[in-house]
């Protein structure tokens, strides 16, 4: 296999710079916000020297933060990441918006071509949105919202002698006994529950902060502040209030169904939440890999297989030492990939215990990684930042078109077909998840002044608006009631989640493409994900050979696909 060098060289900022403090990078932004710029060609080389300083800071930023989730008992990764966003990011964030006026005011900006259409429009964006008072208040949330891993991270549970983090532990919930699940459900949910306050204290923290940055910058909440922060320009809040009430409308009867089949399979009165995981027809959960090389090892004879190039990617992440994939004590909860954008080479950072859910993450978070190395010849770094709409579909096309080649993991057939029906259920039931989580980010900005028992009320009210009827929560409700801890984009990344229904919509359409025309398929998929962000996200999607779409007709048309693929397989 072939290893893939693709780091930037710089021509700004000298090979042997050490970021320790802001006075080592102070030299730099004087440099760009004094410099003259008396053409179009000084104004293109001042882009290309600010685009270079940007990506040696995001990648710093990047493995302090990478090293600090892999392990978050370390006090020297932690105060290193910490003091990064406290003392130094606060001084980046004022010299960039200096260096962002400076541009926006530079008479040739405006005879930059449509290819800076992007830049021009977020830059805009970012210059209105940016208040000097909120830059204090962003470090202080890049920093509490660490709480939340570090929090989680301690979780564990004993069982049978043996201490096991929550992510490992889960593989219970496939266990074919159904005393097993029940015990081993109850003790996970117990743990959560021990740290409730500490989560709910957390989350009213981060709500009072994020209020506050709102309301500095002229926003009646902070929902719509985000909703501009995210530079969501092509679909408005209206747009996403109505995408969930279409989903709870055309999904959520889909998961009713598919819940009473797996309730009359298995013969029980009652399904109850810890009979979700099992196999339906009582098979010994599926194993399709044991350590976590293994994982690597065979995710990239699966990518290789699905074109050769996809495999170098992903050994050569292996090579450089940028997959962290098992999971251990004190490492943060969660999956992901991470972009660096002078190394041009990602990290991924998952939690593998050897069942079916963390193959699905490495397919999911290989595709962001493919992502990073297509878009990597892209010249500057604005265009490689990714709105989440077209980051995430990268990712869930590749959980699906990459299924035909799972049989690298399965030894036969029928496991095969067992791992694809599991896949293309989490398809269907990701829906309203995605809009129970979405829609009750919304009330808590929307009130940031409730109470712990109202956030309770409230999300319980909308869970059982979007999940399915079918599962008899007696005796489990206040674990229920708290469900919404366990999801860490509320807690590190608020409002950053609508974006993986969105996504899975083009998912299907790409999959669906990709089995009439493999070859066309993948070459749309390939086209789309090395425009980065060069263009509007309906472009990119429409380069994918699909449409940005997400009304009523056709999630119905998508999802009657995924069904009619799933009685096939049944």
């Amino acid at each position: 296999m072939n290893i893939i060098n693709s780091r930037l060289k710089r021509k700004f900022i000298p090979e042997n710079l050490e970021i320790k403090e802001w006075s080592d990078l102070a030299p730099f932004f004087l440099d760009l916000e004094q410099r003259k710029l008396s053409n179009k060609k000084e104004l293109e080389i001042w882009l290309e020297n600010r685009s270079e300083l940007d990506s040696i800071l995001e990648e710093e930023m990047a493995w302090r933060y990478i090293k600090s989730t892999c392990d978050t008992t370390n006090k020297e990764y932690s105060n290193s990441f910490e003091y990064f966003v406290s003392k130094i990011e606060p001084e980046i964030s004022k010299k960039s918006n200096i260096l962002d006026k400076k541009l926006a005011n530079s008479e040739f900006f405006d005879k930059l071509d449509d290819s800076f259409l992007i830049l021009k429009r977020g830059l805009k964006n970012k210059i209105e949105l940016f208040r000097e008072e909120n830059v204090p208040l962003f470090a202080e949330l890049q920093k509490e919202e660490q709480e939340y891993g570090a929090i989680a991270a301690k979780m564990t549970i004993e069982y049978k002698g043996e201490t096991l983090t929550l992510h490992k532990a889960a593989n219970f919930l496939k266990n074919t006994n159904r005393n097993v699940r029940k015990e081993v459900y109850t003790l996970i949910n117990e743990r959560r529950f021990k740290d409730k306050e500490a989560l709910n204290n957390l989350l009213s923290k981060l709500i009072e902060k994020r209020n506050k940055v709102a309301k500095n910058a002229g926003f009646n909440n902070y929902r719509d502040y985000m909703h501009r922060a995210l530079d969501r320009f092509d679909y408005s809040v209206n747009d996403v209030i109505k995408f969930q009430d279409t989903i709870q409308k055309t999904v959520t009867p889909i998961i009713d169904e598919l819940h009473k089949k797996r309730k009359n399979k298995l013969g029980y009165d009652k399904l109850k939440p810890y009979d979700l995981e099992v196999d339906i027809d009582l098979k010994l959960p599926l194993k399709p890999f044991n350590k976590a090389n293994e994982l690597a090892d065979k995710s990239i004879e699966v990518f290789s297989k699905l074109k050769p190039i996809y495999g170098d990617f992903i050994y050569t992440m292996k090579e450089l030492g940028y997959l962290d994939l098992d999971a251990r004590e004190g490492k943060a909860p969660g999956g992901f990939n991470y972009p660096l954008y002078e190394s041009n080479v990602p990290f991924i950072f998952t939690n593998a215990t050897g069942n079916l859910r963390d193959l699905e993450t490495m397919m999911h978070e290989g595709g962001h990684a493919i992502h990073s190395f297509l878009s990597s010849k892209i010249k500057l770094v604005d265009f490689k930042n990714l709105p989440s709409e077209v980051a995430e579909l990268a990712s869930m096309s590749m959980e699906l078109i990459s299924m035909d080649y799972w049989n690298v993991f399965f030894k036969s057939e029928e496991e095969l077909k067992r791992a694809k029906l599991s896949q293309l259920s989490g398809v269907i039931s990701v829906l309203p998840w995605v809009a129970t989580v979405d829609k009750f980010q919304h009330w808590l900005y929307l009130n940031p002044n409730h109470t712990n028992q109202e956030r309770e009320t409230e999300w319980t009210k909308i869970f059982e608006q979007f999940n399915s009827s079918i599962i008899d929560w007696n005796s489990y409700e206040k674990y229920k009631a708290n469900a919404w801890q366990k999801q860490l984009h509320i807690f590190e990344v608020p409002f950053y989640y609508i974006e993986y229904a969105i996504s899975q919509l083009g998912a299907i359409a790409i999959w669906r493409n990709y089995k009439q025309n493999p070859e066309k398929a993948l070459q749309q998929y390939e086209d789309a994900l090395k425009l980065g962000y060069s263009v509007t996200i309906p472009e990119i999607y429409k380069t994918a050979g699909i449409e940005f779409n997400f009304s009523e007709s056709y999630i119905k048309e998508l999802m009657d696909f995924v069904i009619l693929e799933i009685e096939k397989l049944a």
